[in-house]
Parts: C-alpha cells; structure tokens; sequence
C-alpha cells in the first residue's frame, strides 16, 4: 500500500531524499544534476523526471521506483503523452544513413523549396505533428542523399540544409516518448550546421540544443552552450542579415528561460529585456520560421518568463497585455495559451485555466495533446469545482486523457 498517497511527486521526492539524509546538492550530483533541479523537481516547479532518471533517483535515494512514484505511475505514463503514430516512421529515417547512390541528389533549390513549405505546415496546420510524421521521412533520405553526393560549396549548402531539417525534426519529436532520439538529433544538426561553415545554421542548431540541455535538466550547460554561441555570433549580427539577428535574439531569450527554470529571476528579465531590443530592430512582419523570434512573439516570451519564475501573478498580467491572437503560428499561439493556462492555474482559477487550454486546443489540438504541463493541468481540473468538471472532462476527452 502506498504510505504517501496525498503527496504530489515533488513532495515524494523530498521526503524520502531527508530520510536517506542526503542534501539536493549530494543528490544532484549522484543523478548528474544541480541542487536546483532538485529543488525545482520537489517543488514541483517543472514536471517530474522521465524514467531512466527515475530510475536513477531511486537507486541513490535506495528506493524501489514504484516507492518514488507509488499510485502516481500510472497516472505519470497518462501525463507523458502518447508516441504519434508516425514516430516510427520517422525514426527509421533518422536511423538511416545515405551511404552511397548512383542517383543524382535533388537540386539544391528544390530542397530549399520542400523545406520551406514544410515550415509553413508546421505553423500553419492544426493538425502540424501528423503533417510533418508525412514529411519528414522523405525530406530526410533526400537531404542526407544531398550532402553526401554534393561538393565543395554546394555539399556545405546542403549540410546546412541538414541542420535545419533536423530542427524541424525535434519539432515533431518534443513532449514524445523518444528522448534519446531526440539527442541524437540535436547532435546531428549542430555537427551539419559546423560542416557547412554557415553562421545562420549554427545559430539554429544551437538553439535546439540549448532547449534539449534545458529540458533534460542540465541548465548548466544550456546556459553554458546558449552563451558562447551568444559571443561567438554577436560580431556577425552587424551586417544586416534579419534572419540570424532573430536567431541571436532567440539564443537571448533561451539564455532568459534557462535563468528563470532555475529561479535566477534578474538575470532571466536581463536577458529578456536583450532578446526585446533585438526584437524592436526586426520589421514588424518578420517572424523567423525556427524559433518563432519576432516582435510579436515577445509578449508570449514575458509570460514565459514569469511562470517559470511561478510569478503567476505578473504572468496574467503579462497576458493581458498582448493579444495571442496575433501570434501567427498555430502551435506557437497554442503554446504560449497553455503557458497562460499554467498561470491561472497558479494563482487557483480553474475556471480561467480550463478556458484558456480549451482556447489551446481551438489553435492546434496537437500541441495540447502532447503537452505534458497542458495534460497534468487538465487531469488535475478533472477533480476541481463543479463549474469546471465539465468542461474539463470535455476537454480530457478530446486529447486523449480519457475515452
């Protein structure tokens, strides 16, 4: 029988790490990461470890992993989200290598053309996971082709054109059961990004790598990572390329989330205020189709930043500053309204946090379906206030929590 059953997972953790007399920072180091991670895991500031972490958190504290988790196993695999039916297909192409081929590769242009159209999918359809599962595999074998059999200048092309594909990649992979796929991915781009000798590349590829460190806990090295690439493309911003000033402004606005994750609340409205004023150089319409980097963007980026601080508070306000509507892409609008969700749900409005992933899930129900903060919310909302049960068990329903 489970001895903790009102606890939630964060405070599991706690008190069986002051039983085994161990501090976060002791167990931070056994399990490879800080003592702010384990705080914010206790605290249940971010989600709970995936399982070959639990593992490990359980093997340090001495513990059975089904003591850690106890009757919230079950309820954790509901809240981690389902594998989309395409990961398969789209992991035999990442897990394929172009060896050799007597075919001509596929021009250049060509390729630009697909992948451009595939981001325009990816931000454009509702349904843009199960759009890019169709995608991907065949842009994959057809960039990879390319950078083998291209030369010179052109096989560099094609290397960046790689990265950025793999980018796309770990669009469709995030919130999946696929975490070292996931990885492996992150290091491919940034090894293509580096072949092609291409600053623009790099700065993407770093990006998604800095968010997979973040993620993964290890917020050390994506501020590490996010601050040398930060220095090391800041002399290259001055000559007037849009695209890679967005992206250096979105490496601000990483090293702005990573800050906030682990609490450090001036130095994350520090780099938020940097990644603004290179927002307000762009031209108003610009939107940069990797990162989402744009003036308008910005306003979704302050209510980020609040809630990862649990300043719930500030980011309600921040919100209502900013119109989600005018947020182009269809995931990211999605995104940023569970983000607000998070903050009504922090400051115990339910009924405004059901409405507000009701409205998520309105933009792009994949993005909802996969999202393990949105999917944690709308279970806890399963047992809130009359008022929202409804509503709630609607919504459950519709991404797949109940049937």
């Amino acid at each position: 029988m489970d001895s903790l059953p009102e606890l939630t997972f964060g405070q599991r953790l706690k008190v069986y790490r002051e039983r085994s007399g161990k501090t976060r920072a002791v167990l931070g180091g056994l399990v490879g990461r800080s003592a702010e991670w384990v705080k914010a895991v206790e605290t249940d500031r971010i989600l709970p470890p995936c399982i070959h972490l639990l593992d490990r958190i359980a093997r340090a504290l001495k513990v059975e992993v089904s003591a850690l988790v106890g009757e919230l196993s079950a309820r954790s695999a509901v809240v981690n989200g389902p594998e989309h039916p395409a990961l398969a297909s789209v992991r035999d192409a990442v897990n394929r290598f172009a060896i050799s081929d007597e075919a001509s590769p596929e021009s250049l242009t060509s390729l630009r053309e697909r992948l451009a159209a595939a981001w325009r999918a990816r931000h454009q359809a509702s349904d843009h996971r199960t759009v890019l599962g169709g995608l991907l595999p065949g842009l994959l074998r057809d960039v990879q082709r390319a950078a083998l059999a291209y030369e010179g200048d052109e096989r560099r092309q094609a290397q960046a054109l790689l990265a950025e594909t793999f980018g796309l990649t770990q669009m469709f992979l995030a919130y999946q059961p696929a975490a070292e796929l996931l990885w492996r991915v992150a290091d491919r781009a940034m090894v293509a990004a580096q072949e092609s000798g291409d600053p623009e590349a790099v700065a993407g590829a770093g990006w998604f790598l800095c968010q997979v460190h973040r993620d993964a806990g290890d917020w050390d090295t994506a501020m590490a990572v996010t601050l040398e690439l930060l220095s090391a493309l800041e002399p290259r911003t001055a000559d007037g390329n849009m695209n890679l000033l967005a992206l250096w402004g979105a490496l601000n606005f990483e090293a702005a989330y990573t800050a906030a994750r682990a609490g450090e609340e001036g130095r994350a409205w520090r780099y938020w205020d940097r990644a603004d004023q290179v927002a307000q150089h762009l031209p108003q319409s610009f939107y940069q189709p990797q990162s989402s980097f744009s003036r308008i963007i910005m306003g979704a980026h302050a209510v980020t930043v609040a809630v990862e601080l649990q300043k719930s508070g500030e980011a309600v306000r921040q919100a209502r500053r900013h119109d989600y509507a005018a947020i182009p892409s269809r995931p990211r609008r999605a995104r940023h309204l569970i983000e607000v969700a998070r903050a009504h749900y922090g400051k115990d409005d339910k009924e405004a946090a059901v409405m507000t992933l009701r409205q998520a899930y309105e933009s792009a129900p994949e993005t909802i379906r996969f999202n393990g903060y949105a999917r944690q919310i709308t279970l806890d909302l399963l047992d809130g206030p009359r008022s929202t049960r409804d509503d709630a068990r609607d919504l459950a329903i519709k991404v797949g929590l109940l049937s």
